[in-house]
């Protein structure tokens, strides 16, 4: 995969605008056209105690998230990247679509809190590597970086 490169795209695209709407808007965009096997790419943002959608690229999905629920739910509420070979028997998953087998969710912070998480999902199992955590943290981590999260901090 070519993380090095979608780290360096970013980045561009930070600098270019760095509202976090527009700027997770093409992240998602970015990461869907980019990886292979993929049917969701997108945020979920943290408002008061849960996780409400925000920009992705895929199906129609679930737009409230409780903390502790489901992989993203989950994944915030540890504040740790999960990666779930098998959603269906990932305890409480919430089937936004039922063509998802497999899903990454990583963390977002500011000043130490979870803010939002990114969600990728593939209708392959066990889709997601080491390779494919370490470049989505990576990636991630340039948004924690340069974006600006304005109320969300």
């Amino acid at each position: 995969m070519e993380y090095e490169s979608l780290c360096e795209q970013i980045q561009s695209l930070a600098e270019a605008e760095p509202h976090y709407v527009p700027l997770l808007a093409n992240a998602a965009a970015l990461l869907y056209d980019a990886l292979p096997d993929l049917n969701w790419a997108g945020f979920y943002l943290m408002r008061g105690n849960r996780l409400v959608l925000g920009p992705f690229c895929g199906k129609v999905a679930c737009i409230h998230i409780a903390l502790g629920k489901g992989v993203c739910g989950t994944a915030a509420s540890q504040n740790q990247t999960l990666v779930v070979s098998d959603v269906h028997a990932f305890p409480g998953h919430i089937a936004c679509d039922s063509a998802s087998n497999s899903e990454i969710v990583v963390p977002i912070r500011q000043g130490g809190k979870v803010i939002g998480v990114l969600d990728i999902d593939s209708p392959i199992y066990a889709r997601f590597s080491d390779e494919d955590r370490t470049g989505l943290e990576s990636f991630v981590g340039i948004l924690e970086q340069t974006a600006d999260f304005g109320e969300l901090r």
